[in-house]
């Protein structure tokens, strides 16, 4: 009877526990805002275009010092050095001239003969005219009577040995490398006691009053800066040129004033790009004493003066998302929104469709979000938001959720948890 008692109380317990079955308590749905986001008013307002390129730094002016005689280098100046300095009219090397200063001499003599020859021609043909006359023959006499030809001769003879006489005096004085501008020097070839001969090369010298930067811009740029184009009956005017600030880390940070004076007239073939030529007025000069001077080949950055926009919308490039959309918030709820942006730096991007004044954009990076959520915006109203009513923590499983319904991204983003950005850079097409 104890083993039938107790199985019958067995069965009595599981009939009972089946009639009643235990019940988990249910919480209410949570209603209130998912996360806090922090947001910025969209407001119209003026904008400067500043554009940025980069270049190299090149002298305006870039010459090859030549010799014009031969012989052999006597003396060179002390500032010919790579990266001397030198004033127009320098005296920059010396080829020894004694063999010139003779050929001057020889010359000089062969001009006196030339001169006496002709004195003799001249009185030559005066004399035969009297004997003409006084012989009483009629009519005037000829040429070859009067010994016309021999006097032109000697007169030839005369000029040929004043131009002799010139070219002589000409390459003395080329025996000197006289300075054809202010300028500095790049490089050196020859130095005292060489023999050079014709045409041999000096030195590379450049002037030092301008120097230029050749400066690339984005098709897309092109549209926003006053190019200084000049035409074939019109040249640039001096109010046309665009402002320039040229800027090198290369010995600390160093800037420079400059302007655009020209554009050139074909599209680079290798980058597909047009480019404009920048100018420093006096990058040596006495303006600039103590701080670094600027070098030949230096790479240097420019940010270039653009047009001028009015009332035009202005947004982070960090709000951007792939460079297509952005978030705003209207009403507590998380809306997307597709843009197109009108023009773009590394830091701002102006907005030509997509957006109006008023909006609230938010300026939080967001992770793997959709449109459509409840949001709270910070310092809106003194509240955080964004947490549950009891426990004041964030309701996970509403947040799972949400997460799970998200649109996708980018693979390699989502996989370091990171949100695609809008390229803020950009190479230039």
């Amino acid at each position: 009877m104890i083993p039938i008692g107790i199985l019958g109380g067995l069965l009595l317990l599981a009939a009972i526990i089946r009639m009643n079955p235990p019940e988990a308590p249910q919480r209410a749905a949570f209603t209130g805002p998912m996360m806090s986001v922090e947001t910025l008013p969209v407001i119209a307002r003026d904008y400067q275009i500043m554009l940025q390129s980069y270049g190299t730094v090149q002298p305006r002016t870039r010459s090859i010092l030549i010799a014009q005689v031969g012989g052999q280098i006597v003396s060179i100046n002390e500032n010919v050095r790579d990266g001397g300095f030198f004033e127009k009219g320098d005296v920059l090397g010396q080829i020894d001239p004694r063999d010139y200063e003779a050929n001057v001499q020889i010359a000089d003599a062969t001009l006196a003969d030339a001169r006496q020859a002709l004195a003799e021609a001249v009185a030559r043909s005066e004399q035969a005219e009297e004997d003409w006359r006084r012989l009483g023959n009629e009519g005037e006499p000829t040429d070859l009577v009067l010994r016309i030809p021999q006097l032109e001769a000697a007169r030839a003879r005369v000029k040929s040995a004043e131009s002799n006489l010139s070219k002589a005096k000409l390459d003395l004085e080329r025996t000197s490398f006289v300075a054809p501008f202010a300028g500095r020097v790049l490089r050196k070839f020859v130095d005292i006691g060489q023999v050079v001969g014709l045409n041999t090369q000096l030195a590379e010298i450049y002037a030092t009053d301008i120097v230029e930067v050749r400066l690339p811009l984005r098709n897309r740029d092109l549209g926003y800066i006053d190019l200084p184009e000049s035409f074939r009956f019109m040249d640039v005017k001096p109010a046309d040129t665009v402002d320039v600030v040229i800027r090198s880390d290369l010995i600390g940070d160093e800037s420079w004033q400059a302007s655009l004076v020209r554009t050139e007239g074909a599209i680079d073939e290798s980058a597909r790009q047009l480019h404009v030529i920048a100018q420093i007025n006096d990058p040596f000069g006495r303006n600039n004493v103590g701080r670094s001077p600027i070098k030949i080949g230096q790479y240097v950055t420019a940010e270039i003066e653009g047009k001028y926009l009015s009332e035009v919308l202005v947004i982070p490039n960090n709000t951007i998302y792939q460079g297509t959309y952005i978030y705003t918030v209207e009403d507590g709820i998380l809306r997307r929104k597709d843009i197109d942006i009108a023009w773009q730096n590394d830091a701002e991007a102006v907005v030509a469709s997509g957006l109006k004044p008023g909006d609230e954009l938010v300026t939080t990076s967001l992770g793997q979000v959709t449109s459509g959520i409840r949001v709270s915006v910070i310092g809106a109203g003194g509240e955080g938001g964004g947490r549950g009513p009891d426990s004041g923590e964030w309701s996970t499983d509403q947040s799972t959720e949400e997460t799970e319904q998200a649109e996708p991204r980018q693979e390699n983003d989502s996989a370091r948890g990171q949100t695609p950005r809008a390229n803020q850079g950009g190479t230039a097409q």
